[in-house]
């Protein structure tokens, strides 16, 4: 199933309220990444949603525009059973027209202007492939006149 904006994103209602949830008890990690490079569309001029539902998971933030889900992944993912759902997950969730990219707890925590800088690449890689992306956001120039 294609996603795009008629189905919106393939939000899925029955997950709303553990996403709710979610956004109520974030982690340290996820709560930096938030306010330092994702809120208030900090990142390049595009929005980003918190714990969004989507086919049958929860990304922890969703660009709809880019078609772009960033995880942060705490100690829970570091066993085997845990790497294989997340990969089955992304590749779900690839299938639909996302892309993902993850980063680790302590990568956010202690090399944010890092992931910050991946995520610019990212985007700006994103960008030059798909030219529907608009390549500036977020500007507020005023007329010229």
């Amino acid at each position: 199933m294609a996603i795009n904006s008629r189905n919106n994103y393939s939000y899925n209602k029955n997950l709303q309220p553990l996403a709710s949830q979610l956004r109520k008890n974030f982690t340290k990690a996820e709560a930096c990444l938030w306010k330092y490079a994702l809120k208030a569309k900090k990142l390049k001029g595009y929005q980003f949603r918190r714990q969004r539902p989507a086919l049958n998971y929860i990304a922890d933030f969703l660009c709809k525009e880019l078609m772009l889900i960033v995880e942060v992944d705490g100690a829970t993912h570091d066993n085997e059973v845990s790497f294989e759902k997340d990969k089955v997950r992304e590749e779900s969730l690839a299938r639909a027209g996302f892309k993902v990219v993850r980063f680790t707890d302590d990568e956010v925590l202690k090399n944010m202007a890092g992931v910050i800088s991946k995520l610019e690449r990212l985007i700006n890689e994103m960008e030059i492939s798909t030219p529907s992306i608009p390549r500036q956001r977020g500007t507020n120039k005023k007329a010229e006149g």
